[in-house]
């Protein structure tokens, strides 16, 4: 979530806590999940806006994002490490 996208959910979700968590990955792994997803035009096009979004996030990302690396890593483990970064798993993790 961008900075200036705080205060819209802060008002949706008062009177909670937000905890931002952006997931990396390498330009390798990235190039690798596009190349696999996209398909005619957009498969030549989708690594540069991905390459600029990633960008933004990374220079804006508001002071105590947590990142969560993907890259090599299954959806459980990454939702898992998401998932600990917010509190909601609980203790025993």
């Amino acid at each position: 979530m961008l900075p200036e996208a705080t205060g819209l959910f802060t008002r949706a979700l008062a009177p909670g806590r937000i905890v931002r968590v952006l997931l990396t990955a390498s330009d390798e792994t990235v190039r690798t999940r596009l190349t696999a997803r996209e398909q005619g035009s957009e498969r030549e096009r989708e690594p540069a806006r991905s390459a600029r979004t990633a960008g933004v996030l990374e220079r804006r990302a508001v002071a105590g994002t947590v990142r969560v690396a993907t890259d090599g890593r299954g959806v459980g483990d990454i939702a898992r490490d998401a998932l600990a970064a917010t509190g909601w798993l609980g203790p025993a993790g």
